[in-house]
Formats: C-alpha cells, sequence, structure tokens
C-alpha cells in the first residue's frame, strides 16, 4: 500500500512549550485517519506543521513518498529544546552505541535510504500554497470562505491554483479555452457535492451545513490526492453531522481520496475512520483501529471518558 502521508519525529516547540511532542504517524492511500485526542493536545498544530502554516522545531514530514519538510533545532532553540533527537537532522547525526567499520557503513546507508538529506543540515520549509500546489488541501476549524463571492466564485478561484494562463495571456483573452473548462469543473463539482442548486447565492447566505460543504469542495477544487479536514463537523447539529459523515465517506468513494481528520464527535470518527491516532498533551498516547481506540483503557481515562461526560 502507497504511503501517502508520514511524520517523523515531529516536534513543535512555542519558547517552552512542547505543543507535538515527537510525533510519528502514517497515511497510507485511499484511507480515511483520524487524529483525535482533548482540547490544547496539539491537533491542529499538527495540521499547521503538515501544511506548511510552521516549521517544525524538529522532524521531517514525507508527501507521497518525498520528503517536503524537514528542520532540526536551530538559534536559540539549539538551547532550549526539550525534544527528543535534536541532531537526527543534522550533520551531526551519529549512531547511539560504537559501530564497527561495516556495521557503521551498514547503517550510514540505512539512514541515507530513510533521509535522502542524511548527514546534513538541509532545511525544508515550503509555505502552504507550495505544499497545496503538491497536491495537499485542508479545510480550517472556523470556516474561512471569501464572504462578498458566490458559491460558484468561491471554488473557481480555488480552481485557479491549477491554471496554465498569465497575466499576459488573460490580458490578450489567450486563455478562454482554459477558463471554459475549469469553469465546467466546477459546476461539476457542485453537482457532486450537492450545491449545484445555489450555486449562484453569497456563500454567507447558506445554512452551516452546507457552508462546510461548500468550504470542503473549496479544497476539492485544487484537485488534491490528501484532504486534511479540521474538525469538519464543528458547530454542527445532530443530523447535519450524520450528512457529514456520509458526505466524507462519498468524498473518498468519488475522488479516490485519502483523508486526515481531526474531530471531536466521536461516533462520526468511529464511522468512517481506518485508523485513529490520539494525542494528549502533544504525545502519542495510542493508534489503531475504531475498535482498539475504544478498549484502549489510556485513551478512556485520557480522552473517551471526558467525551462521553459532556455528551451525557
Amino acid at each position: 500500500m502507497k504511503n501517502v502521508l508520514k511524520l517523523e519525529n515531529v516536534t513543535m516547540q512555542f519558547g517552552g512549550v512542547v505543543a507535538v511532542d515527537n510525533l510519528n504517524m502514517d497515511v497510507n492511500e485511499g484511507e480515511i485517519v483520524a487524529l483525535i485526542g482533548p482540547n490544547g493536545a496539539g491537533k491542529t498544530t499538527a495540521f499547521n506543521v503538515i501544511t506548511g502554516v510552521y516549521a517544525p522545531s524538529n522532524g521531517r514530514v514525507c508527501f507521497n513518498e518525498r520528503c517536503i519538510v524537514r528542520n532540526h533545532p536551530t538559534g536559540k532553540m539549539k538551547k532550549t529544546y526539550k525534544g527528543e533527537h535534536p541532531a537526527m537532522y543534522t550533520a551531526q547525526l551519529a549512531p547511539e552505541e560504537t559501530l564497527e567499520d561495516e556495521a557503521l557503513k551498514a547503517w550510514k546507508q540505512e539512514q541515507k535510504e530513510r533521509d535522502e538529506y542524511a548527514f546534513s543540515d538541509h532545511i525544508l520549509a515550503p509555505t502552504p500554497d507550495k505544499i497545496t500546489a503538491l497536491g495537499m488541501a485542508r479545510t480550517f476549524q472556523n470556516i474561512r470562505l471569501w464572504k462578498s463571492q458566490t458559491v460558484f466564485d468561491n471554488v473557481l478561484i480555488a480552481k485557479h491554483l491549477r491554471r496554465t494562463s498569465n497575466l499576459f495571456t488573460a490580458a490578450l483573452h489567450l486563455n478562454g479555452k482554459e477558463e471554459a473548462r475549469q469553469r465546467s469543473e466546477v459546476l461539476e463539482l457542485l453537482k457532486l457535492v450537492g450545491l449545484e442548486d445555489v450555486k449562484d447565492e453569497l456563500a454567507t447566505s447558506l445554512p452551516y451545513g452546507k457552508q462546510r460543504r461548500l468550504e470542503i469542495a473549496r479544497a476539492l477544487a485544487t484537485d488534491p490526492t490528501l484532504l486534511l479536514l479540521d474538525e469538519p463537523a464543528a458547530g454542527m447539529n445532530p443530523q447535519e453531522t450524520l450528512e457529514l459523515t456520509h458526505f466524507i465517506g462519498e468524498i473518498r468513494r468519488n475522488f479516490n481520496m485519502t483523508i486526515l481528520l481531526i474531530e471531536h464527535h466521536m461516533d462520526l470518527v468511529m464511522d468512517i475512520a481506518d485508523r485513529i491516532y490520539v494525542l494528549d498533551f502533544g504525545k502519542l498516547i495510542a493508534q489503531g483501529t475504531p475498535e482498539e481506540i475504544q478498549s484502549n483503557e489510556r485513551v478512556i481515562d485520557a480522552y473517551l471518558g471526558v467525551v462521553e461526560d459532556a455528551e451525557d
């Protein structure tokens, strides 16, 4: 099974606060993977590292088996860093124990196979737009639609990420075929997500559930292979949450999409996730299938018991 997303020893430290602590995680092609945990566990921070909003204090992110984010403690962070493996992504990388020549040679080869930039201080810190262009799209905890634009235009603007025309060709009206094709693709996408009938309405005039659906449609318009959803059911009533659960399943089927989501609605998570990672105070405390997570005592103590009490 092809690996789509890999986090390796990712740590995100703000001053003296470690928000994400040595996180290792994998998402494989076609999966729906959930990242859960209490408020403040570091879930959205992890999303921000993956999508280039933050450069991690340490660690690597690989997308479609290619390293896209890589960093190590630098500057003041060298002295204040509290995480693990501070030298792993630097030229100072060395084995934890003394090795004989052949064993050392084999170890170095293994490190180079794991990380093409091993034994160097090489840093990769692309901006969010560059990561989106690679094929990764996300939604946000708080809906971020263009309020003065129609439903159609919200999605069309996202489509422009893939355009080949420029200011010169647009000024001379040489981009007509591409613009027509993209407008047609937007209409087809709106049909698939059930928003064709409101395409000419202002985005902010839609009911809350449809605004969420529009935000997801806008992300899909960038033609991603990986879709990250940050609390897509936030603020929804039970009926809207149920509809969203079905909608996310349809996205996977209709678009052959791989999905990573953060969510507090456990019914939604347990219904659609293939695997679940659980964070608590920035640390990974469990991973497994929904059945394994539901029966994990540490997860129940740290999170699920709190959620169930809040829902009662």
